[in-house]
This record gives C-alpha cells, sequence and structure tokens, in this order.
C-alpha cells in the first residue's frame, strides 16, 4: 500500500488525491494530549514531506496560531495559512477535505498545507529519494508563498530555512509545545539562486529609498498613488499598522494589484529588518483619510498573538520612526505616531492591545540627541546565539563573536555606535580552521553580518571594521 500511495500522488499531481489513499485515518485520531504535534506528524508522514521542514513553514506563516478560523489580511487561513483562491480550494481537491474544515480545525489545515507542499514537490520532479532531503524542498516552499517575483519567493523561503536551522519553540492556542531541533540545512535554490537576496547587502543608490537601512521591493502601482509630497501635502502623522500576517507574504500581498493596499515600509518580527514598498512622496493605501498626511508603517505579525511584538522590531520600527518624525519635523507624541484604529472612521483595531505603546515610545523619544542602535547581536545573529567574545572598534562600533550551542555554529556581527542610520563602511568575518573566511563587507546604516559557519571543536578567526577602526583575532575559541 505504500509504494502505491507514492505511485499514485505522482500521478495525480495537482489533482484530487483519493482520501483513502492520502486522507488515512481521522484526524481525531491524533494524539488527543498533543493534537497539533500529532497532526504535524501525521500529515508529514502521509504527503512524505519532512516534519521539520513542514512546521518551519507554518511557524514562518502563523506561529501556529489558526486564528479561530479568521483570516489574514491577504485571505490566508488556519496554521499552514491556506489562501483563498490559491491554496485553500487546492488543498481541498487533494485531500477531499470541506473548506470549513481546512478554515477551522488545524489536523485538516495542516494536512492540507503538506498536500499543496507535496503537490508543489511532484511538479518539481523530486522522487522519493530527493523527498526525504529536506535541501531539495526548497523550490516547492518558495512556490507555496505565492509569491508575485522571484526575489520575494527567495526571502519568503530563505525565512522557513533560517527558521528551521535556529530551530523552533512555539506554544499553540491550547498551550501545547511544538519544537523543532536547530538543524542546518544548506538549501538547494535551483532558480531562485539567481534572485536577488532581499537580506543581503544592497546595491541600490542611496536615492532608492527614504530611509537608508531600507530594502526597497516596489509595490504595485495599482496600490498607491503618486503624489508630490510633502509639498502636495503636509506629512505631519507616523501610523502604526500590524499587518496580519508574514513580512514576506505582506510584501508578495502589497505587489499584488488585487490588493489594493500598501504601506511605505514593513517591519520584520524576528530581527527588525525593514523594507521600503513606497516612497514617502506617494500616498499609500494604508490609513483612508490619512493617506495624503501619513507615512504607515507595517509590523510583521497578527492583532491578537504577542510573540510577533519583539524587542527587535521595536527598536527597529522606533529608530524608523524617529527618523521619519526628524525629517518631517513631526512631533515625538502619541498624537502625531499614532495606530491604525486611531484613525478617524476606521474600522480596524490594529496595533491592537499586545502592542506595547509605553516601550515604543520610550524607544522613540529615549537617548536624548543621539540615536541608538536598534539592533543587538542576538537579534543580527538569530536565535540560540550567544555572545562569547566581543572587541570594540574605537567608539565607532563593537564586533561580536557568538556561538549557538544547539548546532555548533560561530556568527559574528558588527555593531555600530556613530552614523547611526547613515551608511558607512562596515565589515564581519568568521574564518574556520582550514576553510576559506567569510565576509560581509560595505556600507550600512546599522550592522554587518551575520557571518555564520561550522565551527564546533574547531579554532576560528574573526573580526570586523567599523570606520576606520579595524580589529583581526588571532586564531582562538577552540573548543
Amino acid at each position: 500500500m505504500r509504494a502505491r500511495l507514492r505511485r499514485s500522488a505522482v500521478l495525480l499531481t495537482g489533482a484530487l488525491i483519493p482520501a483513502s489513499l492520502l486522507i488515512g485515518h481521522p484526524a481525531a485520531a491524533t494524539s488527543a494530549a498533543e493534537p497539533v504535534t500529532g497532526a504535524f506528524a501525521k500529515a508529514a508522514d502521509t504527503y512524505e514531506v519532512p516534519r521539520d521542514l513542514l512546521v518551519s513553514l507554518a511557524y514562518a506563516e502563523t506561529h501556529l496560531d489558526g486564528h479561530a478560523g479568521e483570516p489574514s489580511a491577504s485571505g490566508g487561513y488556519g496554521v499552514m495559512h491556506l489562501v483563498t483562491s490559491r491554496t485553500l480550494e487546492r488543498a481541498a481537491k487533494l485531500t477531499e477535505r470541506p473548506v470549513s474544515a481546512l478554515k477551522s480545525d488545524d489536523a485538516a489545515n495542516i494536512a492540507g498545507g503538506a498536500a499543496v507542499l507535496r503537490a508543489h514537490a511532484d511538479k518539481q520532479g523530486l522522487d522519493a529519494a530527493a523527498r526525504k532531503d529536506p535541501a531539495r524542498w526548497y523550490g516547492a516552499v518558495a512556490r507555496y508563498g505565492g509569491a508575485t517575483s522571484p526575489d520575494v519567493a527567495r526571502l519568503y523561503a530563505d525565512t522557513v530555512y533560517d527558521l528551521m536551522a535556529q530551530g523552533v519553540r512555539a506554544t499553540t492556542t491550547g498551550g501545547e509545545s511544538v519544537t523543532v531541533k536547530p538543524r542546518t540545512v544548506e538549501p538547494d535554490r535551483g532558480a531562485y539562486a539567481k534572485a536577488k537576496d532581499l537580506d543581503g547587502p544592497s546595491t541600490l543608490a542611496a536615492a532608492a529609498v527614504d530611509y537608508p537601512q531600507a530594502t526597497w521591493v516596489a509595490a504595485n502601482s495599482a496600490n498607491y498613488a503618486v503624489s508630490s509630497r510633502p509639498s502636495s501635502d503636509t506629512i505631519d502623522r507616523i501610523v502604526i499598522h500590524v499587518a496580519q500576517g508574514s513580512y514576506a507574504g505582506t510584501i508578495s500581498w502589497f505587489q499584488n494589484p488585487a490588493a489594493k493596499v500598501s504601506s511605505h515600509y514593513v517591519v520584520r518580527s524576528s530581527d527588525g529588518a525593514v523594507t521600503q514598498m513606497v516612497r514617502e512622496k506617494d500616498r499609500a493605501f494604508h490609513a483612508g483619510d490619512y493617506n495624503r498626511r501619513s507615512v504607515g508603517i507595517e509590523h510583521e505579525g497578527f492583532v491578537n498573538d504577542a510573540s510577533w511584538f519583539t524587542d527587535a522590531m521595536y527598536r527597529s520600527s522606533a529608530a524608523l520612526t524617529r527618523n521619519i518624525a526628524d525629517r518631517y519635523g513631526i512631533p515625538k507624541d502619541r498624537t502625531h505616531i499614532v495606530g491604525h484604529s486611531q484613525v478617524p472612521g476606521t474600522d480596524h483595531t490594529d496595533p491592537g492591545g499586545n502592542w506595547n505603546w509605553n516601550t515604543y515610545m520610550q524607544y522613540v523619544t529615549g537617548g536624548g540627541g543621539s540615536p541608538t542602535n536598534p539592533h543587538t547581536p542576538e537579534s543580527v545573529c538569530g536565535s540560540g546565539y550567544k555572545v562569547i567574545d566581543s572587541a570594540a572598534l574605537g567608539s565607532a562600533g563593537t564586533v561580536y563573536l557568538l556561538y549557538n550551542t544547539a548546532n555548533g555554529y560561530n556568527c559574528v556581527a558588527t555593531i555600530k555606535k556613530t552614523s547611526i542610520g547613515t551608511a558607512s563602511a562596515t565589515s564581519a568575518y568568521l574564518e574556520v580552521k582550514g576553510k576559506a573566511r567569510v565576509t560581509d563587507s560595505g556600507n550600512f546604516a546599522y550592522y554587518a553580518g551575520p557571518v555564520r559557519a561550522s565551527a564546533a571543536g574547531q579554532c576560528v578567526k574573526w573580526g570586523g571594521k567599523a570606520g576606520t577602526n579595524v580589529y583581526d583575532s588571532p586564531s582562538e575559541h577552540c573548543g
């Protein structure tokens, strides 16, 4: 029966997969004590999708929160974010489950997501041996996100693989703990290797963005209005939004002409990365009556799930808000820096009760006249990394060496202390004994790195540069 299941699934890619072959036992048969963990295990086994990859994808989309069957801003439902008119109906066809169940039942939703992912893998030509290797699923993951451009598809897939490398520890709305042990996989990007790495050093001219730290990804022209602010309209408000979706998903949605919405900026939860999608001179469609007078900042996450609102996000967004306020002379107070829910005539509730306005405004207004760097070495390198050494780069910055005991990787990041928000020469490097040196070097506004490499039991050389200050370590940390 197992051999027949595999053969049938390949033959029926994109078509109806009989429930008798692929669904197996009803969702109720999953562990009563750990229903979500059981659902992931069952779906992974049924559709021959690597379990850790499946969980990492779900966490990237929703933090494993199905939001009680309510849709995201882009029409996605459930733990696996099955999107109307794209993956939701396809999942229903592949699993023979009703759309209503896929929207509201975690086990059905997870099975539907696994079925869609497997269908993408089949179309990619992955055979049984290839399906066992998570690295070979990169193209399927990229397509699952539904991005309209290869660059955003790569951003989406890289996020999933980064999460798998860092490990996942999530608590579901039912209090269940779901984990993925850190597992570094070098993905086979295939055609996506040629796509632009939106997390890599920017090669755009400074004029391409209004905020130096931002990456530029243009929203679709149907989703904003070309203007000539502030000469045409005074900019005197900054509006804080929560996207009701993931970072890559929000960027992709603003590129979709069907959205009819956009925001000037999108901020990522994990590390505070910023993407600009509409020039500040133009009117993004984000806040109704305030569109003409405001700059909009979307934040990755969901209003009812506080786990998205990280310190790295608050600090990065606050630095962006402070920069905008200083350039337009906007007072740094809650009259002029407002939530979407405060815009007259709106029916939106974001950023909601989980958004910590006290912390946010302290970051916006704190530090006197000198801006502070919103990034830390831990936020740059990611979950699981701890600082084990550091070296001052004069007064210009500090270079840090970190280690992740879970996966045996070192990471180096250079954090600037001066010229915050202004692109200047900064670098970080890591050299594991017997291997080539890896360097991140360029003109960066806040930090260089992360530079990561497997180094368990190996000596390393590490260092970096900020301005004219350089540090080069000896061969050390050999344990």
